[in-house]
This record gives C-alpha cells, sequence and structure tokens, in this order.
C-alpha cells in the first residue's frame, strides 16, 4: 500500500498480511524520506515504486524485493539526470516544472514510467540493480497536461506493440480543453511514436478551456483483450477498445450519479478482479461494483 502524506505522516510502502480479508494485520512499513510513495507495481516478488528520496527533486524509480515482506530491500534505483541534487548534479529545469515519477509499469524486463510533466521513459531493468533508459518522450510543452499512466498492451495489435499513455485531467499547465489518452507505436522501443488518441465523445467539442478533472484519469492496469476500462473522472467509466490501434472505440460506459452534495462524479480509479467484476472508485465519496459483458 503506498502511503504518501507530509513529513509527520511518514510516508512509504505499507506491507500487509490480507490472508483475512476482514482483519488485514501491517507486517512491516519501510519508509522514505519526503512525501513518500505515490504508486506502484508489484509482481509478487518486486514492488516497483515512485517515491521522495533524501537528495532528490522530486519523486524517482526505486526497485524494492520483498522476498521477506518484514525486510524490504532496495535493489535498485533511477532517475532523470539532474534530480540528485546530493550528488552534484545540475539542474536544469529553473523555467520548468520540478520532475516527478508518477508510477512504473513492469513488462518483461521492461518499466514503463510515468514522469507527469516530464513525459514518459521506457527502461531496461534486466539488470535491477542498475536500471537504463532506453527511451523517453514529452507530449509538454505543447499539450499541458501532465502524464499519469503508460500501459503497454501484453501482446501486438495489428503487429505492433502498443502502449496506452493516459494523461490526467488535473494540474494543468495553463487552463485548456479536457486530458485525454494517446496510443502509442513502441514497435521500436528506441523511438515510440504516437499513432492516435482517444478522447470522450462530445466532452472536447472545440478545444476551448474547461474545469479540471473534466476528462482523463487513469485505465485500468488489469484488463482482458483489447478492452481496457477507464476512470475518466466527471465523465464515469468507459470501456475503450483498442483492436484497432489506430481508431480506438468505445463499447461501453456506466456514469455513476454524483455523490451527495456534489455537482458531478469524479471517477478516480478503476480495477477488475478474475471474475471481470468492475470496481470504480469516486475520489470525493464511495465505490461503483460494475459487470459488462466486454470484461
Amino acid at each position: 500500500l503506498g502511503q504518501e502524506g507530509d513529513e509527520e505522516f511518514g510516508g512509504g510502502l505499507g506491507i500487509y498480511d490480507v490472508a483475512d480479508p476482514a482483519d488485514p494485520k501491517q507486517i512491516s512499513k519501510w519508509r522514505t524520506h519526503g512525501r513518500g510513495v505515490h504508486r506502484y507495481d508489484f509482481d509478487g516478488r518486486y514492488a516497483y515504486i515512485s517515491p521522495t528520496v533524501e537528495g532528490y527533486i522530486g519523486n524517482i524509480v526505486m526497485i524494492l524485493d520483498l522476498a521477506d515482506p518484514k525486510k524490504p530491500v532496495e535493489v535498485g534505483r533511477w532517475w532523470i539526470p539532474g534530480q540528485w541534487q546530493a550528488g552534484g548534479e545540475a539542474y536544469p529545469w529553473d523555467d520548468w516544472t520540478p520532475p516527478r515519477c508518477h508510477h512504473p509499469i513492469r513488462v518483461g524486463d521492461r518499466l514503463y514510467v510515468s514522469y507527469w510533466h516530464h513525459g514518459f521513459f521506457i527502461l531496461d531493468i534486466s539488470d535491477m540493480a542498475n536500471p537504463k533508459a532506453i527511451s523517453g518522450l514529452n507530449t509538454s510543452p505543447n499539450f499541458p497536461h501532465p502524464t499519469h499512466t503508460c500501459l503497454p498492451f501484453p501482446k501486438p495489435l495489428k503487429g505492433r506493440q502498443v502502449m496506452i499513455v493516459a494523461d490526467e485531467d488535473v494540474a494543468k499547465l495553463w487552463p485548456a480543453a479536457p486530458a485525454f489518452t494517446w496510443v502509442f507505436d513502441i514497435s521500436n522501443e528506441h523511438n515510440p511514436i504516437p499513432i492516435s488518441t482517444f478522447q470522450v465523445a462530445g466532452v472536447d467539442p472545440d478545444g476551448a478551456p474547461q474545469p479540471a478533472m473534466t476528462g482523463c484519469h487513469q485505465p485500468s492496469e488489469r484488463f482482458v483483450g483489447t478492452v481496457v476500462p477507464f476512470a475518466w473522472f466527471a465523465q464515469g467509466l468507459r470501456l475503450v477498445d483498442f483492436a484497432d490501434p489506430y481508431s480506438p472505440q468505445e463499447v461501453g460506459y456506466y456514469e455513476p450519479d454524483p455523490p451527495a452534495g456534489f455537482e458531478r462524479g469524479s471517477s478516480n480509479d478503476v480495477t477488475i478482479d478474475d471474475r471481470g467484476l468492475i470496481y470504480l472508485v469516486d475520489r470525493q465519496n464511495g465505490v461503483d461494483i460494475i459487470a459488462s459483458n466486454f470484461i
């Protein structure tokens, strides 16, 4: 469980025994400097986290070995050159927003890393102690939304290796239209190329600025086949089929009623379970459990 807060809160990574779901027990807590861990991926042994670390500016990439969950051990770390202030690295972003790793996702011996207003990176972790950058790309400042999630498909689509790059509709660099999701061809991972985008129909009719949390937030990192569930803030749950990565199509949606006291919903997180049920969490209050023939 990633834990993030102010210095007094003591952020880090909490590890729990959930053998009895009604009575979770904390096994250990790996603490970090600063605000803590924002998000993470976990493969059953290694956790791929985005902590704040003493001596660094902003969140970085870190790999923890949880073979013994009572004693997490750091295996490796990676950061954008310039983040390690204590190491004497020159800081090149005085006229830009500070770098911040949102979170990594592991597929094979690669990490696909979203880095907020610094775009995304593909890392080679075949040597976990020494992650190496293969490539990166930043759609800012042309597009002012921060990069939230980099989600590769495990199998080729139309013969191409494809990755979703979802931008989040918050923290815009200037007033702008709602955030959307990109589709990148990463068949040549040294040269990622955008091949399409997806936006909910009718949300952005004219490119005019709209309030935050109108557009995209997060794709489910668990999905089946080519249909990916998205939490699309005020637009609720959107099911998007990427079978044709050049032309993603919405195949279903669910818009929850706004929580009491709020003008609209704010669908923040979505995932699925082994039965195919969809869990949609509202940022303000509540969770919806949804069944769909597409999952």
